[in-house]
């Protein structure tokens, strides 16, 4: 049982600001400057929480002109986003400016920008991280005038903000932004060797102290920026040493994918670190000693699975002899891991060598699905030819994701040897299976292909018309239009929206007026994610005024924000994930994602995730369940708002899994290391505290056999 802190229990969760206070640059703002506010406490939290949710900058029910930047402190009198990022309270304020930037306007974009010069540094610290969730080109020089804020966090969060512009913009105006922004921050940052010198290579307590924190969000920028020379003045020496074996150097150095790198990455991958070597081999094994470090880790048993996962990887290089002398030594190793197994066998596939046909082939008849699935794609990219021979020998598997890994190879292949068998596979009982072979079979064509995608368009699975909705598209098949509107309408009636989704993204790929009006109608969809989605696919084919239907439809009534349930959680509430393997154990996120725990919570004790599966397992990455399906593509029925905040992705991270921006559901995955490209971009809900060790042993496919909840009253 975890109780809240005394510090969280006097005001509402959702409150809190992730960062710590520290002395202000701009002048401090007297009480008697900024009316006293005339709605309790509670009540504007509770307004800002539903705002957030409506993705509304104000209560719709108001009709007021918009406000393009505040012009002076106003109280708050009516639900009003803006007058709130004015409140006299500065945990309003900063709670206030990042629902801004979830809510993700740009009448937003001005306000937060005034709000860099707030006379607490906590709340410019938010300012600057909601103005990165807004992902506009408009927001880079007030972020970069911000890097030059007298505190760290201010400049560290400044930015962090310019990293996550960086990641949400393409083209010209992306490139246009990097190099200016990457200096700006480098200039700011030159001296952080000296803060992060002494720091462990393994090293995640978060949070650090404020100037190293500001450090590692100024390193992850840069890494996000993909500007080697900036990010060389503040973690390489002049002469290209690393000033730290710290993992976010290495991390940062293999992200940005310059060559210039590898000479730091080589000495990074062999520090004693786990994070830091396994960052690092990820970019070394073209150079004879970083080679020479992946054979030594991919073999030595004693390592650190996360390292000997980098290792195997590294290996993988086409035309290497040597690496697939290796790969083969450690397949041949018994009682191997069956996630260093398929890390070994994907690797081997990719050197082309063929001495490792025999090595897939043995494994076809393995009992572990994801184990035959592997040797079916190895196989085949190896041996086209003898895979065919082979696997026309042998019978149906029993397994639909086998039948679907089969599909997907056979789409590689020659069309004439494959055709027949694709076509069988289209025809498979499992609706799961259909989906995959669809795809391969309009890889390498029939004769009758496209009406059968026509025909699929009306498959009573939602997944299966969603893959066929992309392939007409992609196609443009005579009759598509009308096609792809009977198809979205279908879709009205199924609790899932993806097949909807397809259809208007095939249509906006056509174009043309008729097509268009359709994708129009998504902008009013009862979901909010597509009308999102309709309004981004409308911006792209040149409608720059397209925008979605606000607010969005909130899934509870709007008294359950001004609830004690949701301002004044006594407790952190704890999921108990029981596996075969033993129980793990999260603490859940009231303050920083209320809704998505509450969901989370709710699914949890109606026994929603009891006996489903592992669907995806990336080692060193993510493991992640909650699908009913377990292909990936299933969820409860409806969509969660994405609740990003400062939290970053550590080692036994739970986030919310998505399609694109607020497709939260009930899919959620953990993390195995620290994964700083998800900072920001994922809802952060939770943290593993026991049992972190029976994550790294789950496989693909293990149960998920019950999840309890204790809220500090009962354990359901």
């Amino acid at each position: 049982m975890l109780k809240l802190s005394r510090l969280w229990q006097p005001i509402a969760a959702a409150l809190l600001l992730l960062v710590t206070s520290a002395c202000a640059s701009a002048p401090a703002v007297t009480p008697g400057e900024r009316p006293a506010p005339l709605v309790p406490l509670d009540l504007r939290v509770a307004w800002v929480l539903r705002l957030e949710a409506q993705r509304v900058m104000r209560d719709p029910g108001i009709a007021a002109a918009a406000v393009t930047a505040p012009v002076a402190p106003s109280p708050a009198r009516t639900p009003d986003l803006l007058a709130l990022l004015m409140d006299v309270d500065p945990a309003v304020r900063g709670r206030a400016a990042l629902a801004i930037g979830r809510v993700g306007m740009a009448e937003g974009l001005a306000p937060l920008a005034a709000t860099l010069a707030d006379a607490e540094s906590s709340v410019r610290a938010q300012a600057a991280f909601a103005l990165g969730l807004l992902g506009r080109a408009e927001a880079v020089d007030p972020l970069r005038a911000a890097v030059a804020d007298a505190d760290p966090m201010v400049r560290g969060r400044a930015a962090e903000g310019l990293g996550l512009i960086a990641a949400q913009l393409t083209g010209p105006e992306a490139a246009a932004i990097r190099g200016p922004a990457a200096a700006t921050i480098a200039d700011a940052f030159a001296g952080c060797g000296v803060e992060i010198a002494a720091l462990a290579p393994d090293d995640e307590a978060h949070p650090q102290l404020p100037a190293i924190e500001s450090c590692r969000l100024a390193i992850f920028a840069l890494a996000r920026l993909r500007e080697f020379d900036a990010l060389a003045r503040v973690v390489l020496t002049p002469e290209g040493r690393p000033v730290s074996e710290w993992w976010p150097v290495a991390y940062a150095l293999q992200r940005v994918g310059d060559a210039k790198a590898t000479p730091a990455l080589v000495r990074l991958a062999r520090s004693a670190g786990v994070y830091t070597a396994a960052f690092a081999l990820r970019s070394v094994a073209g150079t004879p000693e970083g080679f020479a470090l992946a054979q030594r880790f991919a073999v030595d048993a004693a390592a650190d699975a996360r390292v000997r996962v980098a290792a195997l990887r590294a290996l993988g290089r086409r035309g290497s002899a040597a690496g697939a002398d290796t790969l083969m030594q450690v397949l041949a190793t018994r009682g191997l891991a069956a996630t260093l197994t398929l890390e070994a066998m994907t690797a081997l596939a990719a050197t082309g060598d063929l001495r490792a046909v025999d090595a897939m082939l043995d494994r076809l008849t393995d009992p572990r699905p994801q184990i035959r699935a592997a040797a079916i794609a190895g196989a085949a990219r190896l041996d086209p030819e003898g895979f065919l021979l082979v696997v026309s020998s042998l019978g149906t598997d029993r397994e639909w994701s086998v039948r679907a890994a089969l599909a997907t190879t056979l789409g590689t292949l020659e069309p004439d040897r494959v055709r027949s068998g694709l076509i069988d596979l289209t025809q498979d009982q499992d609706q799961r299976v259909v989906g995959p072979a669809l795809s391969a079979l309009a890889r390498v064509g029939a004769p009758d292909l496209e009406a059968r995608l026509l025909a699929a368009l009306e498959a009573p699975d939602f997944a299966v018309r969603a893959t066929a909705a992309r392939l007409v598209g992609e196609r443009k098949v005579p009759g598509a239009v009308a096609a792809l509107t009977r198809a979205y309408e279908r879709g009205l009636s199924d609790a899932a929206f993806d097949a909807r989704a397809a259809a208007l993204v095939a249509l906006a790929g056509i174009g043309g007026d008729e097509a268009l009006a359709v994708v129009r109608r998504g902008l009013s969809d009862r979901e909010w994610p597509l009308r999102w989605r309709a309004a981004q696919l409308l911006r792209a084919a040149g409608d720059a005024t397209a925008e979605p239907e606000r607010p969005a439809p909130l899934r509870q009534p709007v008294e359950y924000f001004e609830s004690a349930a949701l301002l004044h959680p006594a407790f952190t509430p704890v999921a108990f994930i029981e596996t075969r393997l033993g129980t793990i154990e999260v603490a859940l996120n009231v303050v920083e994602a209320p809704l998505t725990t509450a969901s989370f919570v709710a699914l949890a004790r109606a026994g929603f995730f009891n006996g489903l599966r592992v669907h995806r397992l990336v080692p060193n990455f993510v493991v992640q369940t909650g699908d009913p399906r377990g292909d990936g593509e299933g969820g409860p029925g409806f969509s969660i708002p994405d609740e990003l905040s400062p939290l970053p992705y550590v080692r036994g991270t739970v986030g919310m899994a998505l399609s694109w921006r607020d497709t939260g559901g009930s899919q959620f995955f953990i993390t195995h290391s620290p994964q700083p490209h998800l900072d920001g971009r994922y809802t952060v809900f939770g943290q593993v505290t026991a049992g972190m060790g029976l994550v790294d042993q789950l496989t693909l496919y293990d149960v998920i056999e019950r999840v309890r909840i204790w809220d500090g009253v009962t354990l359901k």
